[in-house]
């Protein structure tokens, strides 16, 4: 007898999946698909939508053919701050711009000058200024510098609802796509904010409709549940809110180390914003409040400068233990290492450390992982909020023990672990809809952690 399953399109940057899910949340099939870029009008290169669309469909074209496989639903979750353009017969009017895209500055200037200001706006739709990845300024463009091809357009979908779409025939809006680093979601009123119903930009959205359902429609003759997808960063957060009722807080670590606290709705504050935080939104429609380092670049580009300050191979740093006892030389040696940093700052202060003062380049290293935790704790603390006890760490710094067991000594009234789901954003995007195709509730072992406990309480 078949398997019942969910397909999923976890559809990142470079990285381009299909998963198919079963009831138990183990992954049964897998399907890769890379990136192709093309170039927009401006020589920018980008995403090549048609062949992106034609890998959806050929993708689905083929599992559906796996005998073994009962398909009874299919999601999505895609990369945020991108929109595809239709027309009145569904027919994509631009290329798929990439978010990276320069913003012209006059044109910000105008528009933050018309509505209020940048902290206003920034305030109220918990979003700092970001050019083109506030997707609504992707609109606000189009309209300024090409009102014939803006008049033209009939839904402006981000991407997780286009892909919806292509199975459904259904225009639909999300509210974890259209509340994140968006500035189109007023987060005090709930609802669109002044500026896009004043622009009449938001009669180019879909029909508003919840993250958790779903759509029935037909693919190869075959009747299938499509929902109508989801942001990867909200996603990816899923699993944590099924498997964990009391407060937690999820840093989730990557080029960009991002603390996610969902259960802390308090409005941004100006403070917090210039000290790059800002809002989500998961799939329940609910605000995360979140804060922004950009430790996994930094650790990256000093780990180079180490490694060759040292003349050693950068791999040979994810080898290192964890060591106590040069911590505790580290916290007499360097000024400023029993101090809490207590102010904010782009990068720690590694970057402008002199590598002559470290005999070896594990002294050096351990010295940067410090610094990069100074600066963690610091931005974490932006976020937390009452009854807050446990952390989460996913990603490439929860598997590294000196971040891991640093952390934990830095923050000693709370609960550090590091957690992995595998594949935790497909898995949450196939939680998000799990009543429309899954008889069993989310299975409560999804999250594998390791706790990490204090060893002292100077860092």
């Amino acid at each position: 007898m078949p398997k019942p399953v969910i397909a999923i399109f976890d559809v990142g940057k470079t990285n381009k999946k299909l998963f198919l899910i079963d009831e138990n949340y183990s992954i049964v099939y897998e399907r890769s698909a890379r990136f192709v870029e093309t170039m927009d009008e401006d020589g920018e290169i980008c995403e090549n939508l048609e062949s992106l669309t034609s890998s959806v469909y050929d993708s689905l074209n083929q599992v559906m053919q796996l005998k073994e496989f009962n398909i009874k639903a299919i999601n999505f979750s895609t990369y945020g701050a991108s929109f595809v353009y239709l027309d009145e017969k569904g027919t994509p009017l631009t290329p798929l711009y990439n978010y990276l895209k320069a913003y012209p500055e006059a044109l910000k200037a105008a528009f933050y000058a018309q509505y209020g200001g940048e902290e206003k706006i920034s305030l109220e739709t918990a979003s700092p200024v970001l050019g083109s990845l506030n997707s609504g300024m992707q609109l606000y463009r189009l309209k300024c510098e090409r009102p014939e091809l803006f008049n033209r357009i009939r839904y402006a979908l981000h991407l997780p609802q286009y892909l919806s779409y292509l199975l459904t025939g259904k225009a639909v809006a999300d509210i974890t796509s259209i509340g994140c680093h968006t500035q189109l979601w007023d987060f005090n009123k709930n609802e669109y904010h002044h500026w896009v119903k004043a622009e009449e930009i938001d009669q180019k959205f879909g029909e508003f409709t919840a993250a958790d359902t779903a759509v029935k429609s037909s693919f190869q003759g075959k009747e299938v549940s499509v929902g109508v997808g989801l942001h990867d960063s909200s996603a990816a957060l899923i699993p944590y809110l099924a498997n964990f009722n009391s407060p937690f807080v999820l840093i989730s670590t990557g080029t960009w180390c991002i603390s996610l606290n969902p259960f802390n709705q308090e409005p941004l504050q100006a403070d917090e914003l210039k000290k790059d935080c800002l809002c989500y939104m998961h799939f329940k429609g609910k605000a995360v409040k979140a804060s922004r380092i950009f430790a996994g670049h930094e650790h990256e580009v000093q780990l180079k400068r180490i490694a060759l300050h040292f003349d050693r191979a950068a791999y040979l740093f994810k080898h290192l233990k964890f060591n106590p006892a040069l911590v505790l030389k580290l916290v007499n040696k360097v000024p400023g290492n029993q101090q809490v940093q207590t102010e904010f700052s782009l990068t720690s202060a590694f970057p402008e450390r002199d590598l002559n003062i470290f005999q070896t380049a594990e002294e050096a290293y351990h010295q940067l992982v410090i610094d990069l935790i100074k600066q963690q704790v610091y931005s974490l603390k932006l976020i937390l909020n009452d009854g807050i006890r446990r952390v989460f760490v996913d990603g490439g710094f929860g598997k590294n023990a000196i971040y891991m067991h640093l952390l934990a000594s830095a923050v000693p009234d709370i609960e550090v672990y590091a957690s992995s789901v595998a594949q935790a954003t497909a898995i949450g995007t196939a939680l998000a809809i799990n009543d429309v195709w899954n008889e069993n509730p989310a299975p409560a072992d999804m999250i594998n952690l390791k706790y990490y406990s204090a060893i002292q309480r100077t860092l």
